[in-house]
């Protein structure tokens, strides 16, 4: 594999897996409409973990979800899906950081290297398409809820973290994409030479060659 592939794609998969660790945190996942509001004196945001509300003086107050069996599924699988993106990046970096051939790690077998660096790869298309999926199911769902005319809840809009999920999960597919489109099997004329070593029978029989056998026969023996 290319060297430069393999760092950019190191580089784009930790920025993905750091962009996950932050919009997991993000607490601005969903945020109340002002659509048809002309005074506003409260704001209502939401992530995967607490609901918090804030007036137009700045002062805010959190509350975090009790109960995960009360919440929603999508809340529920985008919590599990999240915190799998994050795993899966770790075992993704764990494995590109030893296949990699600037590594010194594993050794000098660059076609085992560069399996560990593709099984890396896929951690890191894991960690996207988990982390792509559970931002768009929960976008989704705010959609779905704006739109609906008869929804009687609080309507709400996309927040800023959802834009930083998709963004570590697009840097964490094209990351990985690059692991795995940079892996080929080494054609014959890339294979590692190995040092010539003559077989057993062709010593022997060089040493035969070499070497005074005595004889008590005379030349007419053999006739």
């Amino acid at each position: 594999m290319d060297g430069i592939i393999e760092v950019v794609a190191l580089f784009l998969g930790f920025v993905g897996w750091v962009l996950t660790m932050v919009s997991l945190q993000d607490q601005y996942w969903k945020e109340s409409t002002q659509d048809g509001s002309v005074i506003v004196t409260s704001t209502i945001y939401e992530n995967l973990w607490m609901s918090c509300a804030s007036d137009s003086t700045g002062i805010y107050n959190c509350r975090e979800f009790q109960s995960l069996f009360a919440l929603p599924g999508f809340i529920q699988a985008a919590r599990a899906l999240m915190i799998v993106a994050i795993v899966f990046g770790t075992f993704g970096l764990v494995a590109t950081l030893v296949g990699i051939k600037c590594s010194k790690i594993g050794g000098e077998n660059y076609v085992l290297k560069g399996r560990v660096a593709a099984i890396g790869g896929a951690f890191f298309l894991l960690q996207g398409l988990s982390t792509m999926i559970a931002v768009s199911w929960y976008a989704a769902n705010i959609t779905q809820q704006f739109f609906d005319q008869y929804y009687p809840g609080t309507k709400y809009e996309i927040g800023e973290g959802l834009y930083i999920g998709w963004s570590s999960a697009v840097l964490a597919i094209c990351g990985g994409s690059c692991l795995l489109c940079s892996c080929k099997v080494q054609s014959p004329n890339e294979k590692t030479p190995y040092p010539y070593q003559p077989s057993s029978r062709g010593h022997v029989l060089s040493t035969a060659g070499t070497s005074v056998v005595p004889s008590h026969y005379g030349r007419n023996a053999y006739v």
